[in-house]
C-alpha cells in the first residue's frame, strides 16, 4: 500500500463500521472512570478481574516502591532489575507449578518471545483457530511451519499432528480462556495429544489467571492438571499491573534469557510494577474467596439476569460475556447508546472476530456491585430490545 491511498482505506474502513478511535479516560475505582468533561462511567470493558488495579495493599506496594525510581533504567541484561521483578518470578514459579519464570513488559511480547525464540525451521506449531493475536503474530515472526486447526477441535487437531511431517519439535499453542468468547480450551485432552505426539505445549493463560482454578491459579489449577511445558500470560489483567511472563523449565528460561529477543532488547520493568503485581498475586493465593470466588459470584449473578430477560449472552464460565450482536454497524450503535447512559463497553468487530459475529464484549470483576451489575443489563434490555426480542 502507498501512504497516499491511506485516505481512502480510512474511508473504506468507516464505512464498514470498523473505525476505532482512541478515548481518554481516568480510572477513579476499579468500575468507574471519569473523562476529561468530568463525566462518569460505570466500567465493563476492563480486563482488571479483580479489581487489583485500586486494591488497597496493591497501591501501597506500588508508593512504597516509586521511591526506587520511576523506571529502570535499562534492560535487565545490561543494568540489571530491581528485586520486585526477580521476587515476583520466583512467585510466578510457585502458582504455575515450575522452577522457572521471566518477566516479560508485555502479555504480548512474551508470546512472540517465546515463539520467535524456541521454534524455527523444521520445527511445527499447531496453533488454535481463535488464539490471540499476540500468539498468531509470533507464529508469524517464527521461522516454524504452521498449522491452524479449528477452534477447539481435538479430533481435527489429532489428524493435523498424525499428518503433517516435522523433523524438528512440535509445539500445541493455545489461549487457556479465548478473550472473544470466554471459553476454556480442553486442556486434558491438549496433554494426552501432546503426550501421543511428543509434542510441547504453550497455554497462554492471561485471562485464566486469577478467574478460574479453585485457587485461582490458572487452566492448569482448573483441571488440576499440569504437564503444560510451557505456561504464558500477563500481569495487566487479574494482577492489576503490566508486564507479561513465561513459566517453565529452567533450561527453557535461561535459553530466553539468552535468546528471546523482546526480552534481550526491552527496558526493564520499574520497581513499583514489579511490587504492584507481586502483592496482587501474593493477594490471590493467600484470600481465593474474596477475589476468584467472588468475581465468579458476580459472573453467574449477570449472566443468569441477561438469560432472563432474553439477551443474548454466550454460556461460560468465565468473567467474559459475550453479546451476540452479529452486525457490526449494531455493535457500535448499541455500544454508543449504552455509554450516553454511563456504561462503557466494548464493541468487537472484524478483525478481531469473524465477520457476522459482532459482540458487545461485557467483562465483570470482583470489585462490580449488584447496583452495577443491575445497570448494565437493564440498560442492555431497554437499548437492543428490538435485537433480543428477534
Amino acid at each position: 500500500m502507498k501512504i497516499e491511498d491511506i485516505p481512502q482505506v480510512l474511508k473504506e474502513i468507516e464505512k464498514a463500521g470498523l473505525t476505532r478511535r482512541v478515548v481518554d479516560y481516568r480510572m477513579k475505582t476499579a468500575t468507574l472512570a471519569m473523562d476529561r468533561r468530568g463525566t462518569e462511567y460505570i466500567v465493563f470493558n476492563s480486563n482488571d478481574y479483580l479489581g487489583m488495579t485500586h486494591e488497597k495493599e496493591v497501591l501501597e506496594a506500588a508508593r512504597r516502591a516509586i521511591s526506587f525510581g520511576t523506571g529502570s533504567g535499562g534492560s535487565r541484561l545490561v543494568s540489571g532489575a530491581t528485586f520486585e521483578i526477580s521476587d515476583l518470578e520466583k512467585e510466578l514459579c510457585k502458582v504455575k507449578h515450575k522452577e522457572g519464570a521471566l518477566v516479560f513488559n508485555t502479555g504480548y511480547m512474551a508470546n512472540v518471545g517465546v515463539l520467535y525464540a524456541l521454534s524455527g525451521p523444521g520445527d511445527v506449531i499447531f496453533s488454535d483457530a481463535l488464539n490471540h493475536a499476540s500468539i498468531i503474530d509470533g507464529c508469524r515472526m517464527a521461522r516454524a511451519k504452521v498449522v491452524v486447526y479449528p477452534h477447539g477441535n481435538m479430533a481435527r487437531l489429532e489428524e493435523l499432528l498424525a499428518e503433517t511431517p516435522c523433523d524438528g519439535e512440535r509445539f500445541i499453542v493455545t489461549d487457556g480462556v479465548f478473550s472473544m468468547d470466554g471459553d476454556i480450551c480442553p486442556l486434558p485432552d491438549l496433554v494426552r495429544l501432546k503426550r501421543k505426539y511428543h509434542a510441547r505445549l504453550l497455554v497462554d493463560d492471561a485471562h485464566a489467571l486469577g478467574v478460574i482454578g479453585k485457587n485461582g491459579g490458572g487452566t492448569s489449577d482448573y483441571f488440576q492438571e499440569y504437564d503444560v511445558d510451557l505456561q504464558i500470560g500477563t500481569l495487566s489483567k487479574a494482577l492489576g499491573a503490566e508486564g507479561g511472563y513465561v513459566a517453565a523449565d529452567p533450561l527453557i528460561i535461561d535459553y530466553l534469557k539468552n535468546r528471546s529477543r523482546p526480552f534481550i532488547f526491552s527496558t526493564a520493568l520499574p520497581a513499583s510494577i514489579g511490587a504492584a503485581a507481586l502483592t496482587a498475586l501474593k493477594l490471590l493465593q493467600a484470600y481465593p474467596q474474596r477475589f476468584t470466588a467472588k468475581v465468579n459470584e458476580n459472573t453467574t449473578y449477570l449472566r443468569n439476569r441477561l438469560k432472563e430477560s432474553g439477551v443474548s449472552v454466550k454460556e461460560g464460565e468465565t468473567p467474559i460475556l459475550p453479546i451476540m450482536v452479529g452486525d457490526e454497524k449494531e455493535g457500535v450503535r448499541l455500544a454508543e447508546a449504552c455509554l450516553k447512559r454511563g456504561i462503557l463497553l466494548s464493541a468487537i468487530r472484524p478483525p478481531a472476530v469473524p465477520k457476522g459475529t459482532s459482540r458487545l464484549r461485557l467483562t465483570v470483576t470482583a470489585a462490580h456491585t449488584k447496583n452495577e451489575l443491575d445497570q448494565v443489563c437493564q440498560v442492555l434490555i431497554e437499548e437492543g430490545n428490538h435485537l433480543w426480542k428477534q
